[in-house]
């Protein structure tokens, strides 16, 4: 078993490693690792924007977020609209699967966020009901 750490999104994982069958190879020799982690050593070239300031959500209200990136491929209710909890407020398609996304509560639909055709990534306001 080999440990490697793994960062995928910014999150650090520690994860084992069995190597199984192929050619024996021979040990490495040692090698002078620095104190410090090398991402943390390189400089950082530009920071990235500050996203925009999510949109106002009123008392009691619900925002209905992207659970995953993908596409918007249809909006089914409008802003004023009615919904129960359950309702389809939109599909979303991710990986060639087209998603329902449910309203998670009965409420009236205050913003819709998106478009028709537009990309989204995973967190990314979709509808704020109220």
């Amino acid at each position: 078993m080999k440990k490697f750490n793994i960062t995928v999104n910014g999150k650090s994982y520690e994860v084992d490693v069995e190597e199984v069958g192929g050619v024996s190879m021979p040990s490495p020799r040692p090698v002078a690792r620095p104190a410090a982690p090398a991402a943390a050593a390189a400089p950082k070239a530009a920071a990235p924007a500050p996203k925009a300031a999510p949109a106002a959500v009123p008392a009691g209200g619900n925002t209905v977020t992207a659970p995953m990136p993908g596409t918007v491929l249809d909006i089914k209710v409008a802003v004023g609209d009615t919904v129960n909890s359950g309702d389809v407020l939109l599909i979303l398609e991710a990986m060639k699967m087209e998603n329902e996304i449910m309203a998670p509560a009965a409420g009236k639909v205050v913003s819709v966020s998106v478009n028709k055709g537009a990309s989204v990534n995973s967190g990314d306001v979709l509808i704020v009901l109220g």
